[in-house]
């Protein structure tokens, strides 16, 4: 499959999001990074469950089946290193998932590797991440770390929040600083101007070209 399509859907995702890593994660939390890095080397043969994004990563995966060219790409960002990180990309390989790029950086923060991949969406296990991300008017979402029991079958749906999500949060930031009245004294002014766009309007763009290809 062809991945010269420069209008296809990229997503950043984190390990923790798209698997269940949490015995893992607990052995860092109690024992340190010396432990984890042990711990996950001991068991890089032992493919991970499921996390609570995975089944969003396999629906989104299943739209190239549908195009010759690649419509959504899924690249990984984590802060594992590229040793510790072998478990994951071969749990990857043993789930049969197409995801093909990948940065690890070593314990430090992936944000700076959202922008190099040129991602629409960014999923993460870390609200810090997540939030950086927003204030840097990526779409972004925390997913909170679960064991997925099994895969829903059915067709993808997506719903959005208008409110500083499809749209900028300009309305919200008057109500929550100068009160009811205010809110709605600016809505009437404003009333015929088009809100500004939000952190998930490129990602929405992306998502109807998806549609319309």
């Amino acid at each position: 499959m062809s991945e010269n399509n420069d209008e296809k859907l990229v997503v950043a995702i984190s390990s923790r999001a798209l698997f269940d890593l949490e015995e893992s994660h607990n052995v860092f939390i109690d024992q340190g990074v010396e432990a984890y890095c042990r711990y996950q080397i001991q068991h890089e043969n032992n493919t991970l469950e499921p996390g609570v994004a995975f089944p969003l990563v396999q629906k989104l995966l299943s739209l190239n089946e549908l195009s010759e060219q690649q419509q959504v790409e899924v690249v990984l960002i984590s802060r594992n290193s590229a040793d510790t990180g072998l478990r994951i990309f071969n749990s990857i390989n043993d789930h049969g998932l197409d995801i093909t790029r990948a940065a690890f950086s070593g314990g430090e923060s992936p944000f700076r590797y959202i922008a190099p991949f040129s991602a629409d969406l960014f999923l993460s296990a870390d609200p810090l991440d997540v939030r950086r991300a927003l204030d840097d008017d990526v779409a972004a979402a925390t997913i909170l770390p679960s064991r997925v029991s099994s895969v829903p079958g059915g067709p993808l749906r997506i719903a959005f929040d208008g409110d500083a999500v499809l749209f900028a949060d300009d309305s919200e930031r008057v109500y929550q600083e100068q009160g009811l009245e205010a809110f709605v004294a600016a809505e009437k002014a404003a009333a015929m101007t088009p809100l500004p766009g939000g952190p998930f309007r490129k990602f929405l763009a992306a998502l109807h070209r998806l549609q319309t290809s």
